[in-house]
This record gives structure tokens, sequence and C-alpha cells, in this order.
């Protein structure tokens, strides 16, 4: 099979005008560089760019990456999205990207059908963690859980993004995508121990050093090692992390370089499942928060190494040019029971699944970036090339389906039972079952007029997308397409006041064709072609300088995908039309807000026979509220409350609408306190999520279009401290 191809004639082409116009630029600016003495700034990103400032209260930044434009001022874009910095993310004790992403009112957490991947509903459109970016690349990191010890931001970006960032592999980037970026050596020396606990038993360690080093410190490194381990507060349940990264980063003057590698093995043993239920009955009240209806022999086993490798080149003043490259080798192990409610008692009937995946990941961008004006307009021109290359091998084994009987109120354990009835494959030695091959290039002008006042984006990207699918059995392929497609961009920017920016977009998103898969799926395997979403968003921002303020009004349309009596197909469209309103900032000295709102009107349209037209859409509420407010107190130096209020309104589970999930709310609350241990600085943080221990379905679907309940976390205590030195 071929290996991903780069389509460079556009982009060198580019490249080759860009350098040709500022060659004088670059041969001054060489002789310049001669007799300047190097000032190193740490970048996350490892650009000349930098990242984005944290914006007033530190919890989230000014900016973030917008694709194949860089990193971009918030009110510079004419795009809405949310950076989260680190600070948040240890004020908080988050351990994963779903962790963070509880802070923001256009994301809702779910699963992946039947399995624990974590899975974030942006703007109503799921988009799963194969589609997480690391530094502007797909499928490097874990796909099940991305632990957030490896990060320094994460980024939300709301909205499609084909253009932005390419096809994400995984089928998401219709409501929202989502960027990790790794952590960096600063200019001061880190060393930093954390340890601590949670109520169930879980424990917890970690180490975080940095170190700059080598003429003008111009070479960094950033260790990370996280263990986790224990019982959790959910009856039975236990989680198992072991985690260790690196981070290397080089500032050459003119050049930069960056490498990544890491190493995360996550374990998972009698996790609570997720809940199916089945057509024409009553979604049953969620059952105790702590309670655990997974059978014993159930676990779920991931085991993922990847890297990176990033290069950045100064060809002139304000022309710069960049390559990276990553890789992935992941491997999952299962053995899962969904169990499926049958009666409005609980009465629940489950089944063995056992599957084995191995995924190998190959992908990389080239692209480069200059400024230049052409009489009084200003221009910033983008050009970039992506590739990107997987083989999954997969294999899955099953009991007979429905034969043990449970009950989510008194779950009965049952022997387990041998995986025999259904085989497709072998686990031992699966084969490959999916390749997919993306390639793109890109090109985008961001037009400034009227002293920068005025910002007109327009763009396009030729995307390529070339899918197999193989029997698993005889590894023989069953099914293959090849198509390409244009998806552009038109976006404008008005500042009418410097306070103030106003802007609209069209975006599209261009989703890989979709596979059949998961429990009790009858046309296991079958492929889709590729579907197309159309964006169109107006919005404004405010900037008061301590306070910033986001408002967006959008409306998205998608090809809908669902499981309809098991069997997974197209099924109609999905048009998701909402209202976004976002504050950040610190209003008052030592109060920090960090909150917002979404109202959603996600509704079914063409679907078969016209039955389910003007339904709710599966699993998206209509009304998504966070409000997040971290508070100094007065005279006692280092302390410091926080609170959050989640409110979700109710959600169904069915494309007829009669499977009603009600709404639900949670209070999480926490303390810190920053002190001093000889010369050492110590941090003391203690937090309760879900204070009132409220029992609730969380979400009601996101994979395949299959409507599944999972319930949330249960009331969990979390005390940590740590040391710096």
């Amino acid at each position: 099979m071929s290996k991903p191809v780069f389509t460079l004639t556009p982009l060198a082409c580019a490249a080759a005008l860009f350098a040709a116009g500022a060659a004088h630029a670059q041969e001054t600016a060489a002789t310049e560089q001669t007799m300047q003495t190097v000032v190193v700034t740490a970048s996350a990103d490892a650009s000349a760019q930098g990242l984005t400032k944290a914006y007033s209260g530190g919890q989230v930044a000014r900016g973030g990456r917008i694709g194949l434009l860089g990193n971009v001022d918030m009110m510079d874009t004419p795009f809405n999205g949310t950076a989260y910095t680190q600070q948040l993310l240890q004020d908080q004790q988050t351990h994963s990207v779903a962790d963070v992403l509880q802070n923001d009112a256009g994301v809702r957490v779910t699963r992946g059908f039947g399995n624990y991947q974590e899975m974030y509903m942006i703007r109503g459109f799921a988009a799963n963690s194969d589609d997480l970016a690391y530094n502007g690349l797909y499928g490097i990191l874990p796909r099940q859980y991305v632990a957030t010890e490896l990060l320094e931001r994460v980024e939300v970006f709301r909205g499609a993004s084909a253009f932005l960032n390419g096809a994400a592999p995984g089928g998401g980037g219709i409501g929202g995508s989502i960027n990790l970026l790794p952590k960096r050596a600063g200019n001061d020396p880190l060393t930093s121990f954390t340890a601590g606990f949670e109520s169930g038993g879980q424990k917890y360690a970690a180490a975080d050093i940095g170190r700059r080093f080598g003429p003008d410190n111009r070479a960094g490194i950033r260790v990370n090692a996280v263990r986790r381990d224990g019982d959790t507060v959910i009856d039975r349940e236990q989680r198992e992390l072991s985690l260790a990264s690196v981070g290397f980063d080089w500032n050459g003057g003119n050049y930069r370089l960056s490498a990544d590698a890491g190493y995360q093995d996550h374990k998972l043993t009698a996790a609570r499942p997720s809940v199916n239920v089945k057509a024409g009955v009553a979604v049953p009240a969620a059952p105790d928060s702590d309670s655990n209806y997974a059978q014993p022999w159930t676990h779920s086993n991931e085991r993922d190494t990847f890297g990176t490798l990033r290069g950045e080149l100064d060809l002139a003043k304000d022309t710069v040019a960049w390559a990276a490259f990553g890789a992935r080798s992941g491997r999952e192990s299962n053995t899962l029971g969904t169990p499926t409610v049958i009666s409005a008692d609980g009465a629940a009937t489950t089944y063995r699944f056992d599957n084995e995946r191995k995924d190998t990941v190959r992908t990389g961008e080239i692209g480069v970036r200059t400024k230049l004006r052409t009489g009084a307009v200003g221009h910033s021109i983008s050009a970039s090339a992506t590739g990107f290359h997987s083989d999954s091998r997969n294999a899955y084994a099953t009991s007979l389906s429905g034969a043990l009987a449970t009950n989510i109120y008194t779950p009965v354990d049952a022997p387990a039972p041998a995986a025999t009835v259904v085989i497709g494959g072998r686990l031992d030695a699966p084969l490959t079952t999916t390749k997919a091959i993306l390639s793109s290039y890109a090109i985008a002008d961001t037009l400034s007029f009227a002293d920068d006042t005025v910002l007109a984006t327009v763009g396009l990207r030729h995307q390529r997308i070339k899918t197999f699918n193989y029997n698993y059995d005889t590894g023989i392929q069953n099914a293959a397409y090849d198509k390409s497609r244009n998806t552009p961009v038109a976006a404008i920017v008005f500042k009418p006041l410097r306070e103030l920016s106003l802007y609209a977009n069209y975006i599209e998103a261009l989703q890989q064709g979709k596979v059949a898969s998961g429990t009790g799926v009858l046309n296991q395997g079958a492929m889709f072609p590729p579907t197309v979403s159309r964006q169109r968003e107006i919005g404004a921002k405010y900037d008061a300088g301590k306070v910033g303020i986001t408002a967006a009004l959008f409306s998205t349309a998608v090809p809908q995908a669902y499981v309809v009596n098991q069997v997974y197909g197209l099924n109609g469209e999905s048009r998701n039309r909402g209202v976004e309103l976002n504050v950040f900032g610190q209003p008052l000295r030592g109060l920090r807000l960090l909150g917002g709102v979404t109202f959603l009107d996600a509704k079914q349209r063409r679907t078969a026979g016209g039955t389910f037209d003007g339904n709710d859409a599966l699993g998206v509420p209509d009304t998504q509220l966070n409000l997040n407010a971290d508070w100094d107190v007065p005279g006692v130096a280092g302390l410091a409350l926080n609170g959050r209020v989640t409110y979700t309104s109710k959600q169904y589970l069915d494309g007829a609408n009669l499977q009603q999930v009600p709404s639900w709310t949670r209070t999480d609350a926490g303390v810190r306190y920053i002190t001093r241990l000889g010369e050492h600085s110590v941090t003391l943080r203690a937090r309760i999520d879900n204070v009132f221990d409220r029992s609730y379905w969380a979400s009601a679907g996101g994979a395949s279009g299959a409507g599944y309940l999972v319930q949330g976390a249960p009331r969990t205590f979390a005390l940590s401290g740590t040391l710096d030195f």
C-alpha cells in the first residue's frame, strides 16, 4: 500500500514567490543576526510567534492556534474558541482532557459507543479523542484517554475546521476541534513533585522537571512522569495510569527545533459501562451515584508510544517556513459488557464483547507564512501541505447477545461466558481491517484594510481522502474509496473600537466516511462516503482589559448517521443552530471568572420517510451553562477558594424523542493554599466534585449517532500537595 503523498507543487511555488520577493530582507536580516545577542523565550509550540499571552486572571489565553493561520489573538480571528492554560489545569487537579472541558459551556463530555473512549460534544456534534491534535498534528496522542500532565494548554476551537486543519481522521471537526500543546522548559529552572489521593483509594504521584542550558540557554528539556493507581469512588472500579514524556527544544536564532516523545499505559478494571435502553422502554432513573453495574471480568487496557519532531526556519523578515512529523504505535485490549435495560424496573441483559486493536499512525505537515503589503492593503499569506497515514488492525469476539441477566439497580455478577458465538479475526493476531490515507494542500490570505480595523480571510484547501476496508478473517480488501474535494473559507473581522471586534465566517467540515462499528451493530465494517457540513456564523468579542466577553450565533448542517434496528447508516441530516455567550477574566482584584451559556436548537431533517423530521437530535440538550469562580481570600495570603456550577437541560435518547433524559445540575468546589517550606514553595489543593452527590445521566449519545447513557461521576474528594524546588 502506498504511503501518504504530500502534494507540494502549489506550496513550493508559493514559497519560491515569498522568498524571491524578500531576498534582500533575508540578506540584511542574516547580517543583523550575527551582531545580536539571542534572547531565548520558551514557547510550547517552539515557534517564532510564541504562545498567545494569558488573559487577565491567567485561566485562559488571549488566543490560540487557528490551523495553518498560526497563533492569532482573539480580537483578530473571525472564529470563536478558548485556550485553557496550565494554571487552570493545575488549580482544578484535572486528570484528562475531559476534566478540562467541564469548564466549557459549548462542550459536553460523553464516551465512545460501548467503550471508555473520551468523546466531546462541541456545539452538539461529536469529536472523539482520535481527532485530538497534538501541536497541530492529528492522531499522535492515545485515542481513548489523554492525561493532562502532558499538556501546557488545551485549545478548543468552536466550529467546522476542515479548511484550517484538514479533514479529521476520526470523522470529527464538525462542531469544533481540540488542539493540545506540549510542555516546554521555561526560562526559570523547574523541579516539581506532586502527591495526592482521591476518595475510594486512588493514589497519585507526579514529577515535572524543566531546565534550559547551553549558550544563551538555547536548549531546553522538560520531563514529566505520572503514576495513578487504586480503586475509585465507584464501587469495585479500578484505574491505573503510567505516563512518561520528554520534550526538547532548541532556539538557533533564525531557526527553532522541538521534539516530544511519550509513553502512556492506561488500564481500567470493572469500569462502570455506558447503558443502552431498549426501544420503547422509558429512560430509567440513574442508579446511586457510586453504584457499579459492570461485570467483574470486564477490562480495558490501552498502551501507546508516540513522538513528534518540528522545525521552523526564518527565510526572511516576516517569512517563516515550518515542517512537522509525528508517529504513534498503540495497542488496545478490551473485554466489555454493556447492559441493555429492557424494562422500567432496571432489568437488563448483557453479553461479552472482546476486541483487540493495533494502530500505527504517521502524519506530517510543511508550510510557509509571510507578511507583505500591496499599496494600502496588508497581506498575511499562509500555505501548507499535510499528509496522514493510519493502519488499524482489529479483531473481535462475542458471547450470545443478551444471554446474561442483570439489573442496573441490583447488579448480578455472572461468570465470564466464552466469547465464541461471533468471531471476527484472530484476537491473538489481528489483521489490518482499515487503512486511511489523507493528504491536502491549502493556501490562505488575510487581508488588512483601514489601519487593520478590517481583516478579511479567504482560502482554499484541496483534500484527498483514501480509505480501505479489509475482511477481518482473510485480510482481503472489501471496499475502498478515493475522493477529493475543495474546502473553502471566507471570513471577516471589523473592529469599530479598539475593545470591540465583530466577525462573520463561512467554513466547512469534511468527514472521512464512517465505518459501521460497535456492539450489536449487524453491518460491522460497512463503509460510507465522505460527508460535507456547512457552517455560517456571526459574532462579537469585547475586551475590557480585565474581562473578556464573546458572543456567537451559528448554524451548521451535516448528514447524520444513526443505528436503526441494529443497522448503521446515513439516516438524514442534523441542523444545529445556536447562540454562545462566554465570559472570562478578573473583574475584581483576586476574583477570576470563567463561564458561559450555550443555547442549541438541534433538529433532525430529511429522515427516512420524514418520520423524525423536526425532532431534537440525539443527545443534544437545548441549554448548557457553566460558571466557574476562583477567589483569593482577603487577609489570608496564599489562600483561594473556587467553585463551579454546571447545568445541562434535558436530552433525548432516541430519534423519536420518546425516551427523555432529565436535566441535571452539578456543583464542584475547591480550595488551595500556597505557602513556603524553607526556601521551597508548597501548594496544597483540595477539591470536591459533585458536592451534593447527585445521581444523574450526564449524556445520552455521541458515537455512531446511537443513543446510550453515561452516568455522571459520584461525589469525589481529591487532595494533593506540590513541592517546587
